[in-house]
């Protein structure tokens, strides 16, 4: 389930959802390493920053799904997407699978808006990754069909892992990663309780 055995141009063509959100992911970062453009401008502009957010920059709830800043916070962001993505892409389609992940998201930066104080600021996929995690966990206790005992086994472990280095780790937002679970889980109980 988690194996990907495909070439690259088939991921494309069969996960057109992620590679798009992967290849966003790639362009912001590249864009802001560019030597001739302003570095920080990416995450001036797009960060999710309370204050701003506040004074009605709300787009901001959004855009720091897709923004990363440093190699390995995008390498491991996208990378877990690529792993963890194609089997809910797959199974709920690209337009279902698209508003799991931005609603996930989007509600782990609203979290974070109502309860990080208002100098506060964030960036990165965290909170949609993990509202993929909460899905995971909705279909293995509904005991959907989807997901198989082995696939249990490897991803159980991982949210476990997941949420337990989002408390050891100093700079990680523990307000989006809980509360992308937790929307992640609302999503897949309602989609599980529907298809059962």
């Amino acid at each position: 389930m988690f194996v990907r055995t495909e070439s690259f141009s088939q991921f494309l063509r069969r996960y057109p959802i992620i590679s798009l959100i992967v290849l966003i992911h790639i362009m912001l970062y590249l864009v802001s390493s560019l030597p001739f453009f302003p570095q920080m401008w990416v995450y001036e502009k797009l960060a999710g920053v309370n204050l701003y957010i506040r004074d009605g920059d709300w787009w901001r709830l959004i855009t720091p799904i897709f923004v990363h800043l440093g190699f390995a916070h995008l390498l491991f962001n996208s990378f877990s997407l690529v792993l963890f993505g194609p089997p809910l892409e797959k199974y709920l389609g690209k337009i279902r699978f698209l508003l799991l992940y931005m609603a996930s998201g989007v509600f782990a930066n609203v979290m974070t808006y109502l309860i990080k104080p208002l100098t506060y600021s964030h960036i990165g996929a965290s909170g949609a990754i993990f509202g993929l995690f909460g899905f995971y966990i909705a279909m293995i206790l509904l005991k959907n069909s989807f997901i198989t005992s082995e696939s249990r086994q490897v991803i159980l472990p991982i949210v476990v892992i997941g949420v337990a280095m989002t408390f050891m780790q100093s700079g990680i937002n523990i307000t989006a990663h809980i509360f992308g679970l937790l929307g992640g889980f609302l999503i897949g109980w309602i989609v599980g309780k529907k298809r059962r």
